[in-house]
């Protein structure tokens, strides 16, 4: 790997293409490195995870409107829609934004945690469109999604967003334009232009995350790959784009992030060397933003050791600062209190996520959010006796650069009423690499036949799983053995509102 150095540069210093970061991106980019095999065995789990959450929310309000959209843009050889026929095609862009919505509904798929959040994953529902629609081999689609991956992961690394209240899909668009530019073999300068041309236009704030949370939250990454495929496709065309956008006079750090003074460093892989940082990433073992993941797995754990829970006087979890003040009480945000908050809401508050995993000592993508659940009086008077707070302690842990000493854990104290307290804590999700029940292949395919269980048949879960697990050798026809189809007692819903797109 090598470190580099991005900082602002004034216009009469007419800053060389070839120094810039979204140059380096691009030669990453263009780069045809070994494929590393691990990291090959890793895309398939991820395509498998990608799956089961999409058809999991094929009937969810937010996917419903995305796939009506995308299916007023027919196109004879695009890309398919997760959970509709092979024989239904749309044009790529439109089946991105539909399946990629899919996909992020449920908070369910992978994560990558630094100095900025991400879920990779979103890079796979764009890539993959293109890949159908141009006719790409499993191989294509590969390299393609492993750069997307690398580039995402490694602009989490090196830049923070959210301090600047910039959401983290501005990572995801350069990374798509990046993932497309290895997927159909473009030149450097053509990537170049795209992955600026993608930063430019998928700048957004992050009030998507805060307040009334809406279904925006799945919308977003879906936009972010929509915008990036538009983006790759005119500069294709040979048009260009806003340059140099990370070190310009009047650029993105200049004026959306830390300013004229700030030097990031953004560790790229060297030229031949293999793209593997799909390897540091994790996925959800529940559905629910990620740094709470590690919290369930304790809630269930003090169930067993908390006979009463009506006891319990105080709840402090001491965490890291990105939990205590994005999803914890350090937000300040009175909705994530709220029994009447959204979905998108309430997986956003560890306080509400914390206590309905204590009370049940489970956690469920469907039950544990229903409005019922919500406004369980037990549950509210046990909500609202939790309280976070950073500890510096975590936050280093959180920030380890060793992925095997990192930490998205916390540390509880429960006070009872004879006056006693429960001590204990969590370093990482039992999911996560370095925990207790790592995801392997199995566990993917569980989750898989989990999640899909109901919607979809024997034969098409045998069928899928056949195909993806030999993604190596698939040709371009194959590409739509990777979409799947629910079967047909399970209709797809269609939206009754007067729109414009229908």
């Amino acid at each position: 790997m090598r470190n580099i150095i991005v900082k602002v540069h004034p216009s009469k210093a007419n800053l060389k293409k070839k120094d810039q970061l979204a140059w380096k991106i691009a030669e990453v980019a263009s780069d045809k490195a070994k494929i590393n095999n691990d990291a090959v065995e890793m895309v398939i789990n991820r395509i498998i995870d990608n799956a089961s959450v999409a058809i999991a929310s094929f009937n969810r309000e937010p996917v419903i409107s995305a796939r009506a959209m995308a299916l007023a843009h027919p196109r004879k050889n695009g890309a398919n829609i997760f959970g509709l026929s092979p024989k239904i095609k749309v044009d790529c862009e439109w089946a991105a934004w539909a399946n990629g919505t899919a996909v992020r509904e449920l908070d369910y798929h992978d994560t990558f945690l630094a100095a900025d959040y991400s879920h990779p994953g979103d890079n796979i529902p764009p890539i993959l469109a293109v890949a159908q629609q141009s006719k790409c081999s499993g191989i294509d689609l590969i390299r393609g999604i492993l750069t997307g991956y690398e580039i995402q992961v490694n602009l989490v690394k090196g830049i923070c967003l959210h301090e600047h209240k910039i959401d983290h899909i501005a990572h995801l668009g350069p990374s798509v334009a990046a993932g497309l530019g290895s997927l159909l073999k473009l030149k450097t300068d053509i990537i170049y232009q795209s992955v600026q041309q993608s930063l430019h236009t998928t700048i957004s704030t992050r009030q998507s995350r805060k307040g009334e949370i809406s279904s925006w939250k799945a919308f977003a990454p879906a936009h972010a790959g929509k915008l990036a495929i538009e983006a790759v496709d005119r500069c294709m065309r040979g048009e260009g784009a806003p340059s140099p956008i990370y070190e310009g006079e009047d650029s993105v750090i200049a004026y959306v992030l830390s300013g004229p003074k700030k030097k990031y460093f953004i560790p790229l892989p060297k030229i031949n060397e293999s793209k593997k940082a799909i390897l540091e990433t994790y996925t959800k073992e529940h559905s629910a933003e990620y740094q709470s993941q590690a919290l369930i797995d304790l809630a269930r754990r003090l169930n067993k050791k908390i006979k009463n829970i009506s006891d319990i006087t105080k709840i402090t979890i001491e965490t890291s600062h990105h939990t205590h003040y994005v999803i914890g009480t350090g937000a300040n945000d009175p909705q994530k209190m709220d029994p009447n908050a959204s979905r998108e809401t309430l997986d956003h508050s560890i306080m509400y996520i914390f206590a309905v995993a204590l009370e049940d000592g489970e956690w469920h993508h469907i039950k544990s959010y229903t409005p019922k659940r919500a406004k369980k009086k037990s549950t509210v008077e046990l909500w609202r006796k939790i309280k976070t707070k950073e500890d510096p302690r975590w936050t280093k842990k959180y920030h380890d650069s060793n992925p095997k000493n990192k930490c998205f854990g916390g540390k509880v104290i429960i006070n009872m009423k004879n006056g006693s307290k429960i001590i204990d804590e969590i370093a990482v999700a039992d999911a996560h690499p370095s925990g207790k029940r790592p995801f392997k292949r199995e566990q993917y395919i569980k989750k898989f036949n989990t999640l899909t269980d109901g919607i979809i048949s024997n034969k098409e879960s045998l069928r899928f799983l056949n195909s993806v697990q030999n993604l190596k050798i698939l040709k371009a026809a194959d590409l739509k053995n990777l979409n799947i189809q629910v079967i047909p007692r399970i209709r797809a819903k269609k939206s009754s509102k007067k729109v414009i797109f229908k």
